[in-house]
């Protein structure tokens, strides 16, 4: 294979959370008068950090959040987790398949991975190789987490293969000067715009250990 490490986004990449986290937002802001479409909350918060969408919410609900939304928010998406989640469709057979080190870089809480991947039954093949941008100075679409993730498991950013769903990922990936593969197989990602930010696109998980190859 020609890359050394195969860094993995999580949300959407590894396993199938979008459609549960954005209902369970679009459910949590409307308890405190902030009514948006699952649909809308994708469009607005996707790719941000937890301190992100918290602070998203402030400002479109026009006051500070009540005390222990937070907290709120963080028992009703880990409980949808436990009873939903599944990972991404093939993506098991595709890390089998790769025969390099990975890991996984993540603008969530590292709390939230652990929750999330245990809940698919990832979190074995990632244990000890988490990484989340609460690490870093800042979140992507800055390549600081890359970079971060690269560093800690002893790899050149430039022998590194980024695999992203979201535009913001592919920007941090191109801006840490590593190849980025774009994942258009969810229902919320587009080809067109993973393309136009710099990723080679695929849309099923058996396809990506070839094209680590290629």
């Amino acid at each position: 294979m020609r890359f050394a490490l195969v860094i993995f986004d999580c949300d959407g990449v590894l396993i199938d959370s979008e459609p549960i986290a954005n209902r369970v937002l679009s459910d949590q802001l409307a308890r405190i008068g902030l009514r948006l479409h699952p649909d809308e909350v994708m469009r607005r918060f996707v790719g941000r950090t937890r301190a992100g969408c918290l602070e998203l919410a402030a400002a479109l609900l026009g006051r500070d959040l009540p005390a222990g939304f937070g907290e709120a928010w963080d028992r009703a998406l880990f409980a949808a987790f436990a009873a939903e989640l599944r990972a991404i469709d093939g993506i098991q057979d595709a890390i089998s398949s790769i025969a390099t080190r990975i890991c996984v870089a993540s603008n969530s809480s590292r709390e939230r991975m652990r929750v999330s991947l245990g809940a698919a039954g990832l979190l074995a093949r990632f244990e000890g190789r988490m990484f989340s941008a609460e690490v870093v100075a800042r979140p992507k679409p800055a390549p600081d987490l890359f970079l971060h993730a690269a560093a800690s498991m002893g790899a050149a950013p430039a022998d590194c293969a980024v695999v992203e769903d979201t535009p913001t990922g592919v920007e941090a990936a191109v801006a840490a000067g590593m190849a980025v593969f774009g994942y258009a197989g969810g229902a919320h990602s587009s080809a067109r715009t993973l393309a136009a930010a710099g990723a080679t696109v695929f849309r099923r998980m058996r396809e990506l250990p070839a094209l680590l190859r290629a």
